[in-house]
Order: structure tokens, then sequence, then C-alpha cells
């Protein structure tokens, strides 16, 4: 099998990956991120002249998850049967965590990414004009599942 899936071995094109014969699974992945702020912008994130940034970013990253074969090229279109984004506020920030469930041919990673990285870009618009130094970073994928059904 080619190590670069999304390539065609025969052509070099780019392709979407047929996941048509693969048996259907029950698939699950967590991502999380961070946004990093001031400890002063984190204690207001709830009432920020724009609104509640965490309910907002939370719905956004939803949202996102939902949207992920309109915004990667060459995801599939998946039946999302569960997203959950959790945002953790500390001093030195936000934690955002997006769990993705799908029962399907192909894995939801790309989707939990998606949503963790909506959220947090939702979070530093809306406190962006209360703080010019924020950071996004650590975005990465904390777990994958996959069950037969």
């Amino acid at each position: 099998m080619n190590e670069l899936s999304h390539v065609d071995e025969a052509t070099g094109e780019v392709r979407m990956v047929d996941v048509g014969t693969k048996p259907l699974s029950r698939r699950r992945a967590v991502a999380r991120g961070r946004v990093r702020m001031a400890e002063s912008t984190a204690a207001r994130l709830r009432t920020l002249p724009k609104g509640d940034a965490l309910t907002v970013a939370r719905i956004a990253g939803i949202q996102a998850a939902k949207r992920t074969s309109d915004l990667v090229p060459l995801c599939h279109p998946l039946p999302l049967t569960h997203v959950e984004v959790d945002l953790a506020i500390d001093a030195a920030g936000v934690t955002v965590e997006a769990a993705v469930e799908t029962t399907a041919q192909t894995g939801v990673e790309m989707e939990a990414l998606t949503a963790v990285s909506v959220a947090a870009l939702t979070v530093y618009d809306m406190a962006k004009a209360v703080d010019k130094d924020m950071q996004i970073d650590e975005i990465v994928v904390v777990t994958k599942t996959k069950e037969a059904v």
C-alpha cells in the first residue's frame, strides 16, 4: 500500500481514497488544543464585548466538525453521530477538547481536529480586542479508536 494514500500510484495525481469496500466500524477521535492568553483575558471570556466566547466557540466547533469535508478537500463527508466540544479555562488560557464519533468506513480525526481549530479561532476572534498577544497552539489528536460493528 502506498504511504500517501491520497496519491494515485499510477498517475501521481491527488485523489480521494476509495473506502467503499471497507466494513463499517464505530470510530471515535479526540483532539485537543490551547489558546494561550493573559490571565486577565481568561478571567473575562464569558463577559467579552462580543459576548460569551466559550458558548460561541463550542457551537462553532460543533458546526466545524459537521462541515469538515467542505473545508478539507479530500475528506469524506461522514454521518457524525456525536460531537462534543469542551473548553476549560485556566490562568494561562483555554484548553479546547473535541470528541467526535461516527459509524463509517473511515475515521473522524480530521473532524475532531477541525472542531478544535475552529473553536480556538473563535475564542481568538472574540478576545482579540482585549488581548493582542494570544497564541493558538498544541492542536493534536489525543486518541483514535475503531470497533467492529
